[in-house]
């Protein structure tokens, strides 16, 4: 049976019907900025064994939130080519 398929009302504003990366990149934002500020965290601690001065919770949140953006464009590239690799090519 063949049909047309209709437009979603959920599906991104985009010719193809995919979802770009920078709208990926501000999905996952949250999700990696407390990455960075975990592991940002967890580093200082590793970095008292050389002498380092450990950084507080607070400035690793403060630290986060420039370097998340960088994180979360990589986590969106990472995201999109799984998306793209999951669906089956488009046929026009």
């Amino acid at each position: 049976m063949s049909g047309t398929r209709s437009p979603s009302r959920k599906a991104p504003a985009t010719e193809d019907g995919r979802w770009p990366v920078w709208e990926l990149a501000l999905l996952l934002y949250p999700f990696a900025m407390a990455a960075v500020a975990i592991n940002l965290f967890m580093a200082s601690l590793i970095g008292i064994m050389l002498g380092w001065q450990a950084l507080d919770p607070f400035t690793s949140i403060l630290w986060a939130v420039p370097l998340g953006v960088p994180a979360a464009l990589l986590a969106g590239r990472w995201v999109r080519s799984l998306i793209d690799e999951a669906e089956p090519p488009v046929k026009e």
